[in-house]
């Protein structure tokens, strides 16, 4: 085969000021599109009809950046975080709208953050209500009631919905209670029909708005867009249903994570590649390693066989994930040489399929992108 050629690296220049290269000299970074976010907030909203959009920002906005993707979504009628970490930093880069506390408060002393940053909790055990009945509220304050119509992870059941609901309407500083349920199935066969009838079923006769959809739901259903709808994964571009994908949707991915060739191996049959010697060439093959591994938020399970592109040709990952490096296969992509780009999942090549050789989801992926990953941000 004939040789691979290596690209000049280039000189580092050393800034004295704060003490380390000013070139940094691995190739990796996610690209994060501000345009992306807000043509899929589009879509959102002419999937919504008249219901209003809470824009998830819950684990940093999915790894986009929580800051980053409020500032792109800023036409959401909303936010939705999960802690007041995230709820304070939104207050501090100067957000005015609502705010959705998704798991609501925890501690005592988180309540007074509500009124602090003017927060919208979901309330979805006993505990709370309690608490909140024994408060001197000092301002007014919008309530979510959370209903478990099926899923069995946070909510009331149908023993508490109206006692519970009754006691916060009781409360002279609650202004509006809003009555929430998550779908456990809204992108697979079991769909949202039972649920939604469960839950009709249990509020019926009470008198408030409502929040159903999450992103399935919102692109599926009907009859779930109403009140407020929570769309999260759809907003960075990603289809939560394994047989309609993103570019079905119209959806632009809005994360690309991509790296470089930083060597090449040329395999003879028999020779064997990375930890355990997972991967074994049957013919000549040549290896290109990138500069990718775990510890920026690929997947280590990623088997053999993993999507990737190499100068925007479709390659594989080849053999066991490491840390810091992955290989993959560039027989057939004679111009790939040291410092040949390398896209791990974004344009071109959706987190969705990568997830899915890699037997979890694009949720996944987003939210792991590793601190250490530099993030290019584009208009």
């Amino acid at each position: 085969m004939e040789a691979r050629r290596a690209m000049a690296a280039p000189a580092l220049k050393f800034d004295e000021s704060v003490g380390y290269p000013s070139a940094m000299p691995r190739p990796i970074r996610a690209t994060i599109r501000a345009s992306a976010l807000r043509h899929n907030l589009k879509l959102a909203r002419e999937a919504a009809g008249q219901a209003k959009l809470w824009a998830v920002l819950k684990a940093n906005a999915y790894g986009h950046g929580l800051e980053r993707a409020a500032l792109a979504l800023a036409e959401a009628d909303g936010y939705a975080v999960l802690d007041f970490q995230e709820a304070a930093r939104l207050r501090l880069a100067g957000v005015t709208k609502p705010i959705l506390m998704l798991e609501g408060f925890f501690r005592p002393l988180d309540v007074n953050l509500l009124f602090k940053y003017d927060l919208t909790p979901v309330i979805h055990n006993a505990e709370q209500v309690e608490l909140l009945r024994h408060l001197d509220f000092p301002s007014a304050l919008d309530l979510y009631l959370k209903v478990n119509s099926g899923m069995n992870r946070l909510g009331f059941g149908v023993d508490a919905v109206r006692v519970q609901y009754n006691a916060l309407r009781l409360l002279p500083g609650v202004r509006e209670i809003t009555l929430m349920t998550h779908f456990a199935d809204a992108e697979g066969e079991e769909g949202i029909v039972g649920q939604l009838r469960w839950f009709e079923e249990l509020v019926r006769g009470l008198e408030a708005p409502r929040s159903l959809a999450n992103s399935a739901a919102l692109l599926r259903f009907k009859e779930a867009r109403e009140g407020w709808a929570r769309p999260g994964l759809m907003l960075y571009g990603c289809s939560p249903f394994a047989d309609w994908s993103a570019a079905d949707i119209g959806l632009r991915p809005a994360m690309t994570l991509a790296s470089e060739l930083i060597a090449v191996q040329e395999l003879a049959p028999g020779e064997r590649v990375g930890y355990g010697f997972g991967f074994e060439a049957k013919e000549p093959m040549t290896i290109g390693v990138v500069a990718c591994g775990y510890a920026d938020g690929y997947p280590r399970h990623a088997p053999t066989g993993t999507p990737v592109l190499v100068k925007d040709r479709r390659s594989r990952v080849v053999g066991r994930v490491s840390m810091d490096m992955l290989c993959v296969d560039i027989t057939d992509v004679e111009e790939a040489y040291i410092g040949t780009p390398v896209t791990l999942w974004g344009e071109n090549l959706p987190a969705e399929e990568v997830a899915a050789a890699a037997g979890t989801v694009a949720y996944e992926l987003l939210c792991a992108l590793a601190p250490r990953v530099p993030v290019h941000e584009e208009p």
